[in-house]
């Protein structure tokens, strides 16, 4: 999994290493001192998705939404779901969390937001398994294709897409405290203005166009085509790895500015 380095002072080698340190340090304190440990990766969207596909197909018996099993169209919209809002929700107290070290190291305090998108990121790889579990109880429902080649290409968007919103986020609140409340609300909104209970074509116009405009829309689309064929969409993944790459390259240069503000402030 790729990161962007801002500004790194010495080697990527030395930026990598202290990169895995922190993430394993994230990944050892979050399994240790849980007694479901590896259960918690996957416990909320599983949940999420049962409580989904019950109201969906069981009370409002609604079974021409997303795609056919509709408790595996859930699953894998809701695991890259808890990837990217439990990693935008930590960017918000990313520095004020290890204030200490984030002022006193000497490595490029970007390393604070990437290690958050690897270790949440490394929680979601653990998840696959369960979706291939659902998957394969499902067939011969489910529609694999070699699509599912885009898998990773999904990862590596999602990826892209978290470092250049960490580099926005975590700034930003740091120095207006306020912005952590607000990131929240905007991401409680994002969940239901994002095709992860429904599909892009189940919307109507003209919000099934606007909805190319989310570059969550996209990277679902990677991560669906090769169980569900149908959820292809070529200019939904264009958009997103636009909106993907122009997201990193505006949050590199935020970052950079607003550094020196936000090591004064802590």
């Amino acid at each position: 999994m790729t990161t962007a380095v801002v500004g790194a002072p010495g080697s990527p080698r030395r930026y990598l290493h202290s990169l895995w340190l922190l993430s394993a340090r994230d990944l050892k304190v979050r399994y240790s001192t849980s007694a479901l440990g590896y259960l918690w990766s996957v416990l909320d969207p599983l949940v999420m998705s049962l409580i989904y596909w019950f109201v969906f197909t069981q009370v409002f018996n609604r079974g021409d939404i997303g795609g056919s099993p509709y408790i595996v169209f859930l699953i894998v919209g809701l695991l890259p779901w808890v990837w990217f809002n439990t990693s935008v929700s930590d960017f918000t107290k990313a520095f004020r969390k290890d204030a200490k070290l984030v002022r006193s190291t000497a490595i490029p305090r970007s390393i604070w937001v990437n290690r958050i998108v690897l270790s949440k990121g490394t929680e979601f790889l653990f998840s696959i398994p369960v979706l291939l579990l659902f998957a394969i109880f499902a067939r011969p429902q489910v529609q694999w294709n070699p699509m599912i080649l885009l898998f990773p290409l999904g990862m590596i968007l999602q990826t892209i897409l978290l470092v250049g919103l960490g580099l926005l986020v975590a700034p930003l609140c740091a120095l207006w405290g306020d912005l952590e409340r607000t990131t929240r609300l905007i991401l409680r909104a994002l969940f239901y203005a994002s095709p992860i209970i429904y599909g892009i074509s189940d919307l109507p116009a003209p919000f099934d166009q606007l909805a190319l405009f989310n570059p969550l829309s996209g990277i679902l689309v990677l991560y669906r085509s090769g169980m569900f064929p149908e959820q292809w969409n070529p200019l939904a993944v264009v958009i997103a790895t636009v909106m993907s790459l122009a997201f990193l390259g505006l949050g590199i240069l935020v970052f950079r500015r607003l550094e020196p503000a936000v090591l004064k402030e802590l």
